[in-house]
């Protein structure tokens, strides 16, 4: 049974490694966490390996920028691993063609414009219309902030219909931008695949994302590891896949399933909510502290 946490420091004795998500546990799109970055701070201090890990659709690079933005402090992790370098990788290995349709945001062109040395030399990968496309890349809507998955049926019918891959750089369904709700490529990706299209996914919860973690940090079979978040079909899903333990963060995108007190889950109502949901982590906290 899932066991309710106050702190980090309750259980951080007993791992090397945090892979730590990010919207909803360190931030909330705006402002970072004070709570959460002290604890980060406190488990590097003592050794811990921190790696933040997050379905954000773009290379780590823009990922740090924008934490930098927000002032979170670099001596609060180890590396930034996210979606969109793994997603990346399979892009330029050429896994939905050559032509591909960019279904997202000017923010998210360095996934197609900043190539890792290791690409260099593979053949170029072209912006294209629709009509033209291999394979379609999405990395979140055009209009994040007031599309829906069902504003895309009539473009993505006829991709449908002609076989075209999708690429999904960002896994999550949704994430909260401080206090607006907004849909991610995910939601996209699940609504092309619900019209018999075919999709393929590199973030959390899919294996790629935590090899890449795994190979970049240095760590081995026995190493101990942690996963921390908010999603449960991303973070926690993640895994429980790669045998890992992790936290629930319930304060994030589901807490207003767990009672009045954000920082304070209501046991009952968690147990029977994770039940729903054939889902088992280790343990739950409130917000990360």
């Amino acid at each position: 049974m899932t066991r309710i946490i106050h702190s980090l420091a309750d259980i951080s004795a007993s791992y090397d490694a945090l892979f730590c998500d990010l919207w909803g546990c360190l931030h909330n799109g705006k402002h970072p966490y004070a709570a959460a970055v002290s604890t980060l701070q406190a488990y590097r201090a003592q050794g811990g390996k921190v790696c933040l890990m997050t379905n954000a659709p773009r290379p780590n690079q823009y990922v740090i920028a924008q934490l930098d933005r927000m002032g979170v402090p670099r001596d609060a992790w180890d590396i930034v691993i996210s979606s969109g370098d793994a997603a990346q990788d399979a892009m330029f290995e050429g896994a939905v063609g050559r032509k591909v349709w960019h279904i997202g945001t000017e923010k998210d062109f360095g996934f197609f414009t900043d190539i890792p040395a290791e690409h260099a030399a593979s053949p170029a990968v072209e912006r294209v219309e629709p009509s033209d496309a291999e394979g379609i890349v999405a990395s979140g809507p055009f209009d994040e902030l007031n599309e829906t998955p069902e504003d895309y049926r009539d473009r993505f019918q006829p991709l449908v219909e002609r076989g075209v891959p999708m690429l999904c750089a960002n896994p999550d369904i949704v994430v909260d931008m401080g206090e607006t709700r907004i849909y991610c490529a995910g939601a996209l990706a699940e609504f092309y695949e619900n019209m018999g299209g075919t999709t393929h996914y590199f973030g959390k919860p899919h294996a790629p994302i935590y090899d890449r973690a795994r190979r970049l940090m240095g760590l081995d079979a026995d190493t101990r590891c942690l996963a921390v978040g908010d999603g449960i079909d991303t973070d926690i899903l993640g895994a429980m896949q790669q045998g890992i333990d992790s936290i629930f963060v319930t304060g994030g995108l589901a807490a207003a399933a767990f009672g009045s007190d954000v920082e304070n889950p209501a046991e009952a109502q968690l147990h029977d909510w994770l039940m729903e949901r054939d889902r088992s982590p280790t343990y739950a906290i409130g917000r990360l502290r």
